[in-house]
């Protein structure tokens, strides 16, 4: 690291962490409106937890936001560098744009490193935290409602309480098909297993026979115990870690499936997506110009920013929908990010723009 690095790397970092803090303020004043959940939380532990929920949730949104964030922070870096001519020095000393990027994009990929395995962590940590203190709007909402399939029989449980893992569950109502045995099962406990869920001790109700107790039955289902533990939670709500958990073991629900990956992908992605969003900065704004105007040049970047910020959102929901791969979904951006930013260097450092 050069003494000219670390004056990259400062006037960059500061303004890309002004408008990270600048964004979090504006969510963050959005978030405080939600005055109930704020009065709920900060009666249960007082004002300061009611403030880490407004905290929680506007971590969350920047970090979503952080493609766009850093584009416009590292496009106001390179104009103060150009107000001041010392990215002209520092190109008159013989360094090409390639090497001044390279302090920026090695620290982005630390950070954007950090963010995915640490700061993703904690936010979602913490909000499942206080989402436990939050009332259920109805009973309803902790009902556990599963379609089962398994060995051609077709059933529907309802669960009132599952157990961590959700490979237990208490209270519970089993709806079979008419072809079959029929009627509806009310068991304590339910157990899955193998390909299997097993019920110790069961009562059947049928409608044309009085209730009977019947003991040790065995429901076929394709469900696996990484399929439940997915159910319980959304794919949103697992950290990067549980994620990749969830991932190890066998889940059999293509769409449950899909969900996992796309958000493992997109955090792995992260690096990819920031570093884009840099060279598309330097690309429209770290051209020598005689004047200081760079409206728009400026212009030009923010919009292909939100251009592909857009994109990225749109391939994450097709692929976490199954319509595309969720592997291709999370890379494509990226990549055509990179692509975009990487040409427009090229063009532009051959003395054509």
């Amino acid at each position: 690291m050069t003494r000219i690095d670390w004056v990259i790397l400062r006037r960059l970092g500061s303004r890309i962490a002004l408008t990270i803090i600048v964004l979090f303020g504006l969510i963050a004043l959005a978030e405080s409106l939600n005055t109930w959940k704020f009065q709920h939380l900060s009666s249960i532990g007082g004002p300061l937890l009611g403030l880490l929920a407004i905290v929680i949730e506007a971590s969350r949104w920047a970090l979503g936001t952080l493609p766009v964030t850093l584009l416009i922070g590292a496009i106001i870096g390179i104009l103060d560098l150009q107000a001041r001519r010392e990215l002209t020095v520092i190109k008159a000393t013989g360094l090409s744009i390639w090497r001044i990027l390279r302090a920026p994009a090695i620290a982005v990929i630390i950070c954007s490193l950090i963010a995915s395995l640490v700061v993703d962590t904690v936010i979602v940590t913490l909000s499942r935290a206080l989402a436990v203190n939050m009332p259920q709007v109805s009973s309803s909402d902790s009902v556990l409602w599963l379609e089962q399939r398994g060995s051609g029989q077709n059933y529907v449980l309802v669960a009132s309480h599952a157990h961590p893992g959700g490979a237990v569950l208490e209270d519970v109502s089993i709806f079979l098909e008419r072809d079959g045995d029929g009627g509806r099962l009310q068991a304590k406990l339910m157990e899955l297993r193998d390909g299997e869920w097993f019920i110790p001790e069961a009562i059947r109700f049928r409608p044309d026979a009085p209730p009977k107790r019947v003991m040790n039955i065995s429901l076929p289902t394709t469900t696996t115990a990484g399929d439940m533990g997915v159910k319980l939670a959304s794919p949103v709500e697992l950290t990067i870690f549980e994620l990749a958990e969830a991932m190890s073991k066998r889940l059999t629900d293509p769409e449950l499936r899909n969900g996992v990956e796309m958000r493992f992908l997109r955090l792995l992605s992260l690096p990819l997506v920031l570093v884009g969003s840099l060279l598309i900065a330097f690309a429209f704004t770290a051209g020598y110009q005689r004047t200081n105007k760079y409206g728009v040049a400026v212009l030009y970047g923010i919009v292909l920013g939100f251009v592909v910020y857009v994109i990225t959102e749109m391939t994450a929901m097709a692929g976490a929908a199954g319509v595309l791969e969720p592997a291709f979904a999370a890379i494509a951006p990226a990549f055509v990010a990179i692509v975009i930013g990487t040409t427009v260097l090229l063009f532009r450092e051959d003395g054509r723009a």
